[in-house]
């Protein structure tokens, strides 16, 4: 599941490959930009918040540990997601999205599963990942998936009023 090979399923034209192209990592920042100001009205703070994630994911990832995807359909990026080394035997799951035009198509789900298989291979011990409650489709999906969530607590960011969750699965 996780060898660096594109994965078609044969349900529709969707193909998760690894992010390894140039444009990949900046259309991350862009879409997740956009997508979340169109959608909830976040501000330029998580732009920054997103770029300083995948600046450090470009600069100095574990090539053996941390991994990024994208997903395409009719080969337009429509979704991403980051695996990265959280330390103590933990990956992490970092900025998961599926643009609008993405959803509907199983791509987020089987982005999850791209960072729960690359992280049981690499011999992790659980994922953990930070999200907001506003998310409800991402939280949907992690719960498919197998995590808990482990707390929450309100939050200025961004712009508006958010509850931040922690949430983990142990693989």
């Amino acid at each position: 599941m996780t060898d660096d090979a594109p994965r078609h399923d044969g349900t529709d034209d969707v193909v998760i490959r690894p992010a390894d192209r140039p444009g990949d990592l900046g259309w991350m920042v862009l879409a997740n930009a956009e997508t979340y100001a169109e959608q909830f009205g976040w501000d330029g703070d998580y732009e920054a918040l997103v770029a300083r994630i995948v600046a450090d994911f470009a600069a100095r990832h574990d090539v053996q540990r941390e991994r990024a995807w994208i997903a395409e359909l009719d080969g337009r990026r429509v979704g991403c997601v980051l695996c990265v080394d959280a330390g103590g035997e933990r990956a992490q799951l970092r900025i998961l999205l599926v643009t609008p035009d993405g959803r509907g198509r199983r791509v987020g789900s089987r982005l999850v599963e791209e960072v729960t298989g690359f992280a049981r291979e690499r011999g992790y011990v659980k994922v953990v990942l930070w999200t907001n409650s506003v998310l409800e489709t991402a939280r949907h999906l992690y719960e498919r998936a197998g995590f808990t969530l482990v707390d929450e607590s309100p939050h200025r960011s961004f712009g508006v009023d958010l509850v931040g969750q922690n949430w983990e699965l142990t693989l």
